[in-house]
């Protein structure tokens, strides 16, 4: 590998950055769903010849360190690669997280080469991929309840779709023309991706193309390093907890974890948490890894390029099935959507023991997944929605905590309150900030979200929340944010309960309210949070 220029170096950074963003336009403006198109919910990437990442537009970052896996487990299972090929998958255990997440791998060549020299991948959150409830995020018990599985295997091949293929994933969905169209669009994003990566090779050859992609990676490495040389050496621990329903009945799931900083290297390790079970958020080791380099990516630099080499100096140990590295047939749909949020608070909790004046207090710790579909024959054209909810950001050593954000492992946006109606059976009666959710302190957390539906015919919900019990805390003598809420209101205005989790169908005029929580307070306070 010759030496680089640095000024080539930037050059190269933002060549790369620039083709996964421009695959994240592309699959915006294709897609059909309004979870991809209007809430963004999706990343792209580019990797190397080995599959480690090389740049990652600024899309979700769950997807973070879950991604590299996916290409690689597309390497060992698919074998040869030929021009024109595209890889899906969604398999959990191997290279996915849960199986709304499909990913599409295309592999880049030259003119000449007869192996790949990148890949160019794409993960979006398909509102539908079959399973027991509307939405693919049921209340489940073990993964063939999720929905359809998909280990990585050719959709197209030397430019071919493979139509028995798409034919069985279509007839095992809910909304077959929907997950058309967004499998689509994911097909066109990575031919924007492999398209720039040719023209790139072309105008400066292969071998100077992927010496910058590693010159890159170590810079990252070198940079990382240094700043973590810069934290001081030591222990901290902290746990966490899930407030979950199981078999009907309240269950408190732990996560433990112990971080040791040590020179330029830093551990997270998982000993202590609880077993995996019977219950939808059991999370595999991608997710886990994918929010331990969340927040050392947040501790770092914004001028480090997100990299393989940024996480070479980070080591996640998590105990086989344990909740944070669950291994089949566990069910894992909420895993990467719920138990993700509550692996970075225990993280951020354990941090702040070695770096006080660093780290802000839990923010909302839950992303208020609410999936819901048609429940009977004879209403609308058959339809199935996804989304998640905003809450309050936990405070910080210098500044209150951001209103009705959407935090920390997803960074997805608002659907339009026009462009859902427009779509679906069901009404926005409400959206509102929760004021005085926000936990009291020096520096106050941000407040939870107001959102209230509601269903014009029978209608399918099902709802995956967390921090409905427990409440986001509060850091340095701050206080805790509010919990959220879920309740169920009759057309006479009855109001009832419902828990974090539930599936339920809700008929003609009633409304489905859900407030979030608010994020912890920051500092000393002489108050908790407003009712």
């Amino acid at each position: 590998m010759k030496a680089y220029d640095p000024i080539s170096l930037e050059v190269y950074r933002h060549r790369f950055e620039g083709i996964a963003e421009e695959m994240g336009t592309a699959l915006k403006r294709a897609a059909f769903s309004p979870n991809i198109k209007e809430r963004l919910d999706y990343s792209c990437a580019l990797f190397d010849a080995e599959g480690k990442l090389v740049a990652q537009a600024a899309h979700i970052p769950v997807h973070l360190g879950a991604m590299s896996e996916s290409v690689q487990a597309a390497q060992e299972r698919v074998g040869t690669w030929s021009p024109g090929d595209v890889v899906v998958l969604n398999d959990p255990y191997l290279g996915g997280t849960h199986l709304p997440d499909l990913t599409m791998i295309s592999p880049v060549f030259d003119d000449v080469a007869r192996s790949p020299l990148f890949f160019v991948a794409t993960r979006a959150h398909h509102s539908d991929v079959g399973g027991m409830s509307p939405g693919s995020l049921p209340l489940s018990n073990e993964i063939f309840q999720e929905g359809i599985i998909l280990p990585p295997v050719r959709l197209v091949s030397k430019g071919l779709i493979n139509q028995d293929l798409l034919d069985v994933i279509l007839r095992n969905v809910r909304t077959p023309g929907e997950r058309k169209g967004d499998l689509s669009a994911q097909m066109a994003a990575n031919d924007v991706g492999t398209s720039r990566l040719h023209e790139l090779i072309r105008s400066f050859g292969a071998a100077e193309v992927a010496d910058y992609a590693r010159h890159l990676q170590q810079y990252s490495e070198n940079r990382m390093r240094s700043m973590i040389d810069g934290w001081p050496d030591g222990e901290g621990s902290f746990e966490d907890d899930l407030d979950l329903i199981v078999d009907g009945v309240a269950a408190r799931k732990v996560i433990r974890v112990k971080v040791t900083v040590g020179g330029e290297t830093v551990d997270f390790n998982f000993e202590g948490s609880s077993l995996s079970g019977p219950h939808a958020y059991n999370a595999v080791l991608a997710i886990t890894q994918s929010a331990c380099y969340y927040v050392v990516r947040c501790l770092s630099s914004d001028d480090i390029p997100v990299n393989d080499g940024c996480f070479r100096p980070v080591s996640v140990r998590a105990p086989e099935g344990s909740i944070v590295n669950a291994g089949p047939p566990s069910a894992v749909a909420a895993g990467n959507v719920e138990t993700s949020q509550r692996i970075v608070d225990a993280v951020l909790g354990a941090m702040a023991v070695l770096l006080p004046d660093r780290i802000p207090a839990a923010s909302q710790g839950t992303m208020n997944n609410v999936t819901m579909g048609q429940a009977t024959a004879g209403g609308s054209d058959p339809y199935v929605y996804y989304e998640t909810i905003a809450g309050g950001i936990g405070a910080s050593p210098d500044v209150d905590g951001l209103d009705c954000v959407h935090v920390h492992m997803t960074n997805t946006m608002n659907t339009p309150i026009e462009a859902f109606e427009n779509a679906y059976p069901i009404l926005i009666t409400e959206y509102a900030r929760r004021i005085g959710t926000g936990g009291k302190g020096a520096h106050r957390g941000g407040d939870g979200v107001i959102r209230e539906y509601e269903f014009l015919e029978p209608t399918r919900v099902t709802m995956q929340s967390t921090r409905r019990t427990s409440t986001p805390w509060g850091l340095q003598g701050g206080c805790d944010g509010a919990p959220g809420l879920n309740t169920r209101i009759s057309s006479e205005g009855k109001r009832t309960h419902l828990p974090a989790q539930f599936s339920e169908t809700f008929f003609r005029g009633e409304r489905l309210r859900v407030e979030t929580p608010g994020g912890g307070g920051w500092g000393p306070s002489t108050g908790n949070y407003e009712s």
